[in-house]
């Protein structure tokens, strides 16, 4: 992918911790941008301070991206609150946040209710994160299981009671299983997470997994729960027994992590099978021309892809009250989506890099952002 480089050799900057200064995207108080017309190795130089809020599982990446553009563009700096998709969807529409972190791109009708924010085309939801979601456990001594779609929804369900059941040792010849209780966790908050995982689940196990899929999870399922990306990791690392789905990026240490079942074999949890996944993946109907809404096949039967998938998105305004604004979320989302960008999040949280196809698309709708007229 040929793309400007940006800071590659610059020295990282520490960010110093202020007050997050909530602006709206309709009465924005970013100042003292740069003129246009600066030039600097990554494009024009901003000035600023940008606010988001959402994805946890974007944190990491996150850390990455704010650290570097704001060594590459002296006096800009880009705070972001992982607080979890659902609440960086509302900060947006809203108008508390300039940009907000999603796991899941905007339903019908918040799509519909940006319009009020942004301006009559609304909100962008710009792909600049794709990460497989682990389905990961701890059992003491064992780090790969095999599951399939129907045995993960039953584990989910509360419908498989210890290790050694049969539809897990079936899938699992020669393995040892425990019969230690299967404790699963689930996310406590409204996830982008849990929405891509139940949307999984719902498209991949129907017959068991009966409820639709949400942010927020089923209410009437047991079992343990966290919040946060990083919640959940931690209970099921202190937990034997335990199952929980998360970021890939935050799983380590003693978890064990399982192989899913896509068509005849088993897939293992990696950066290039979930790109795969996503390159299948389809446009969604009703939205902008420049919106970039992507609805997953989570029946895939393609061999190498993994479809507990995730692609997180920054969604934007399309129009910003000010010049100063545009010029700022232009420049820093023309960042995250360039190749350093995208190498800088893989290096720091195994995500899988854009396309370039994809890219190149980001950057199109990237450069539809303008002042409200």
């Amino acid at each position: 992918m040929k793309a400007l480089r940006f800071g590659r050799h610059a020295a990282i900057a520490v960010i110093a911790a202020g007050a997050l200064a909530l602006s709206a995207c309709g009465s924005d108080n970013v100042t003292g941008a740069a003129p246009a017309g600066t030039q600097t190795s990554a494009g024009p130089k901003v000035t600023g301070t940008l606010t988001g809020i959402g994805s946890s599982a974007q944190g990491a990446a996150m850390d990455a991206w704010k650290t570097n553009f704001a060594s590459a563009n002296q006096g800009a700096t880009v705070q972001y609150s992982p607080d979890g998709s659902g609440a960086g969807r509302k900060a947006l529409l809203d108008g508390s946040a300039q940009f907000g972190g999603s796991d899941a791109y905007l339903k019908d009708e918040e799509y519909a209710s940006s319009q009020t924010v942004c301006g009559p085309d609304g909100a962008l939801n710009i792909p600049v994160y794709i990460s497989p979601i682990a389905v990961a456990f701890n059992l003491p001594g064992l780090t790969e299981l095999k599951l399939d779609a129907p045995t993960v929804a039953k584990i989910f369900r509360g419908e498989i009671a210890t290790w050694n059941d049969p539809a897990i040792t079936a899938l699992n010849p020669g393995v040892t299983l425990p019969d230690t209780k299967v404790t699963p966790v689930n996310r406590s908050d409204d996830s982008g997470t849990t929405t891509n995982f139940t949307d999984y689940l719902a498209a991949a196990a129907p017959e068991v997994w009966t409820d639709k899929s949400s942010g927020v999870w089923p209410a009437s399922l047991q079992g343990e729960n966290a919040k946060g990306t990083s919640g959940v990791v931690k209970t099921v690392t202190d937990t034997p027994g335990a199952i929980t789905y998360a970021d890939d990026s935050a799983v380590s240490g003693k978890l064990g992590v399982a192989q899913i079942k896509v068509g005849e074999s088993f897939t293992k949890i990696s950066a290039e099978a979930a790109a795969k996944a996503v390159d299948a993946g389809k446009p969604v109907e009703g939205r902008s021309a420049n919106d970039l809404s992507i609805k997953l096949d989570r029946k895939t039967s393609i061999e190498g892809a993994y479809p507990i998938v995730l692609v997180s998105f920054h969604i934007v305004c399309s129009t910003y009250d000010k010049q100063e604004t545009v010029d700022l979320v232009k420049a820093f989302e023309n960042y995250v989506v360039s190749e350093d960008g995208q190498k800088a999040a893989a290096d720091s949280a195994k995500s899988a890099p854009l396309s370039a196809a994809l890219a190149e698309k980001a950057k199109k709708a990237i450069e539809t952002i303008k002042v409200k007229s």
